[in-house]
């Protein structure tokens, strides 16, 4: 899809979908114009400084919303792409922006991706489950800011575009086994191999996690001197159900990991 639109001007919608500015950086290459937009100053500075114009001449950062992008005229753009941000878009809003800015024929394609899976290790799968939909207010489960993260784990099934005014909508989706790799028909898109001490780290990287430390500020980790926090929790009733785990140097233990995923693609018509 990306080399059949070699002199494209690419639109990366805000939030995740630029945020640091990675996805901008790895879809450069095939696109003339390409501009990345996210309403967090913060986060245009950080993508801005991770995306040097010696290096990357085509690619420029815009403060906007998705659903506002006044400074692109009308039909001007072959493709919009957000990656792990549409789950927080208003979409009525955002449909009729598309609509104006996105030419005919133009391409929609938004992704996301919901909790990881320890493939292999279900016991340990179940735990992270629960640790991050659990209600309880010790868990991760009522920090994650809602409808968007439901909307996410569902794979971006509630976004809708209009069938009036898009076509050739598809969507391509994945849902990771634990007992085995790759076991489904669906396509992978995102997994790797990874230490467990790097899970846990990126376990420590999601929203949920920084809204829990903000209604516990007395929990500090371990790693920081602390009791455990709700993460060192986690991984301490993962490695008690999976006897491969509880070796003394687990947080060097690799462990395959995928994630399920949904794509959404649309063309405008």
């Amino acid at each position: 899809m990306l080399h059949t639109l070699p002199h494209a001007r690419l639109i990366l919608p805000p939030y995740l979908g630029t945020g640091h500015g990675v996805v901008a950086r790895s879809l450069a290459p095939h696109f003339k114009e390409l501009i990345g937009t996210d309403p967090s100053v913060g986060m245009i500075q950080q993508a801005k400084s991770s995306t040097p114009p010696t290096k990357y001449p085509n690619v420029s950062y815009k403060e906007s919303r998705a659903e506002s992008l006044p400074f692109l005229r009308d039909q001007s753009v072959d493709m919009v792409v957000a990656g792990q941000a549409a789950h927080w878009f208003d979409y009525p809003t955002l449909f009729l922006e598309m609509k104006r800015v996105v030419r005919k024929g133009g391409t929609l394609a938004f992704w996301g991706y919901g909790d990881h899976v320890f493939v292999g290790s279900p016991q340990a799968t179940e735990v992270l489950r629960h640790y991050s939909h659990g209600n309880d207010d010790m868990l991760l489960g009522p920090y994650w800011s809602q409808p968007g993260r439901s909307i996410v784990e569902n794979k971006l099934r509630e976004i809708q575009p209009p069938l009036t005014e898009w076509e050739d909508v598809e969507r391509i989706e994945y849902e990771p086994g634990v007992k085995g790799l790759r076991p489904n028909s669906g396509t992978l898109f995102l997994g790797k191999k990874c230490t467990l001490g790097e899970c846990m780290n990126y376990v420590r990287t999601w929203s949920s996690f920084h809204a829990w430390q903000e209604a516990h500020p007395g929990s500090q980790s371990r790693e920081h001197g602390g009791q455990g926090d709700v993460i060192d929790q986690m991984f301490d009733q993962m490695r008690s159900v999976e006897p491969t785990w509880q070796i003394l140097d687990w947080k060097e233990k690799e462990v395959e990991v995928e994630w399920p995923t949904g794509l959404l693609l649309a063309r405008r018509r």
